[in-house]
């Protein structure tokens, strides 16, 4: 199974955009990356640098209300393999529901992916497996 680490992931996305900005073909995980940067203008910018060095040495502090981009980023490629292979079982479902409930594709995805985070910083903070059914139900609260 592949586990990159903090300098690979943030590697990836950069080199992804960089290679969608320039007309370079894209592997199947990259364009998968691009459509989601597509839609985080926010990051554009960021993604563009240069300075992989100095990328890899910024830390974001939730404690502050600071979002990590690429933990956004990789929680959405996380939600979208869920959703195709609707795993854990019911995810799709919800998602479905969150989709009714909120009209637009992009809202419902940040909703699992807030339920999501949420339940992976409790895993973390408390050395446990991620409790799907936890998961799940954080995220039907959000209907």
């Amino acid at each position: 199974m592949f586990n990159p680490d903090r300098a690979q992931v943030r590697t990836f996305f950069c080199v992804a955009w960089q290679k969608f900005q320039s007309g370079e073909p894209l592997q199947a995980a990259e364009q998968n990356a691009v459509a989601i940067i597509v839609k985080h203008p926010e990051y554009h910018a960021l993604l563009e640098t240069k300075a992989m060095r100095e990328l890899e040495l910024q830390e974001w502090q939730p404690e502050a209300g600071q979002m990590n981009p690429f933990l956004h980023l990789s929680l959405h490629l996380a939600i979208d393999e869920q959703l195709a292979i609707d795993q854990p079982p019911g995810v799709r479902s919800v998602y479905e529901d969150l989709l009714h409930s909120r009209g637009e594709e992009h809202e419902a995805k940040h909703l699992l992916l807030e339920a999501l985070g949420e339940c992976l910083w409790s895993a973390q903070g408390n050395p446990q497996q991620l409790d799907a059914q936890a998961y799940l139900e954080r995220a039907r609260q959000l209907c």
